[in-house]
């Protein structure tokens, strides 16, 4: 099986981007030691880069992931440290939409 890539785009409250971020890099070290992640990291729009460029905006941050399959990807979504993460990062959360897709 090919490499799962997963976009994962997060929402916060209004004003809690920063603190979110705090809250997921903290936890992004713990995924990144996870049994086949590839790549996990929290991303925000790039400054100036011009009208070739569709902004998130300022509340918004995407996470950018590689896993080395779906079983990998599965135990993370039920692990332990997500879990917690979870819970506190709930009242910060406006909202999500996850991506998991396959290279074509």
């Amino acid at each position: 099986m090919s490499v799962i890539h997963v976009i994962a785009v997060i929402t916060a409250q209004p004003g809690q981007r920063a603190n979110l971020l705090e809250l997921f890099n903290k936890n992004a070290a713990t995924v990144r030691t996870e049994k086949g992640c590839i790549a996990y990291e929290a991303t925000i729009d790039t400054e100036n880069a011009g009208p070739m460029q569709t902004e998130f905006g300022p509340d918004t941050f995407v996470v950018v992931e590689q896993w080395e399959s779906m079983q990998a990807l599965g135990a993370h979504a039920v692990a332990p440290h997500m879990k917690e993460y979870s819970a506190q990062s709930k009242a910060m959360v406006a909202g999500s939409k996850i991506h998991i897709l396959s290279p074509a």
